[in-house]
């Protein structure tokens, strides 16, 4: 049986966080992926890159992409004892903007989240992400315990 868990609890788990893995396509069609620091707002996930990086120029000739958020797990008081991460993984569509695009608001909320400050406002842009159709997670809304049984630990959920 798998899972219990509905998008709100989905979206929570994911507005906790703040790093993913962001897949996308290069223009040979090959994938790439890389490490993303993300601010999740309105159910809308939000990066800045710089204007010159290939994520910003990949996702610019193909908006299709895909994130992993994971969420580290562990046994209180036995750190020892290794636990895989919880994972949610999900499709979506990207865009990427330049920053006088980005209301103030949303700006302020990256730049000051931002652990990196590479650059000045015009080197940079923002990659906003819009998940779309399903989350599907590992071990999101299940007992340690239940990680260990696949099919009790596998979820979906409607982005919703």
């Amino acid at each position: 049986m798998p899972a219990p868990i509905g998008s709100d609890l989905v979206w929570k788990e994911i507005e906790k966080r703040s790093f993913a893995v962001l897949s996308y396509v290069n223009p040979k069609g090959r994938a790439r992926s890389a490490g993303i620091v993300y601010v999740a707002m309105d159910r809308v996930l939000y990066v800045r890159a710089a204007k010159d990086s290939w994520k910003a120029k990949h996702i610019l000739l193909n908006p299709h992409v895909a994130l992993n958020v994971t969420i580290s797990k562990r046994v209180p008081f036995m750190p020892w004892i290794k636990i895989p991460d919880a994972t949610i993984a999900f499709s979506g569509t990207a865009r990427v903007l330049p920053m006088s695009d980005v209301e103030p608001k949303l700006l302020e909320t990256l730049v000051g989240r931002m652990i990196d400050q590479h650059g000045t406002i015009a080197e940079n842009c923002i990659i906003e992400i819009r998940p779309t159709g399903h989350f599907a997670t590992y071990g999101v809304g299940v007992s340690l315990l239940d990680m260990r049984d696949p099919k009790k630990a596998r979820g979906r959920a409607p982005v919703g």
